[in-house]
């Protein structure tokens, strides 16, 4: 299954993450090697969201993420949430 999280984020949001931004890095990293961050973005013009798939059996892994997020514990990011995706065609 997967699980779309997203981050709605402040104003200025590239250059307010920027002493936040190698551990965030490191975590999505982490989530990418033990093989549920599927793939993971932010959405440009203008840059105030954030679009990360994680695939695993429940929405767990993807609320683990945010809730460990430097971006998120900094107040970065003003909300997130997370939503099953239901994939019709590729994946």
């Amino acid at each position: 299954m997967y699980y779309i999280l997203h981050y709605k984020t402040v104003p200025d949001y590239i250059e307010k993450r920027t002493p936040y931004r190698p551990e965030h890095l490191a975590l999505a990293q982490k989530k990418l090697d033990e093989g549920s961050l599927f793939m993971a973005g932010a959405l440009s013009d203008p840059a105030d969201e954030v679009i990360m798939v994680f695939k695993s059996e429940s929405p767990a892994s993807a609320e683990e993420f945010a809730n460990n997020d430097p971006y998120v514990k900094n107040g970065v990011v003003v909300s997130w949430s997370v939503r099953p995706w239901n994939v019709v065609i590729g994946g």
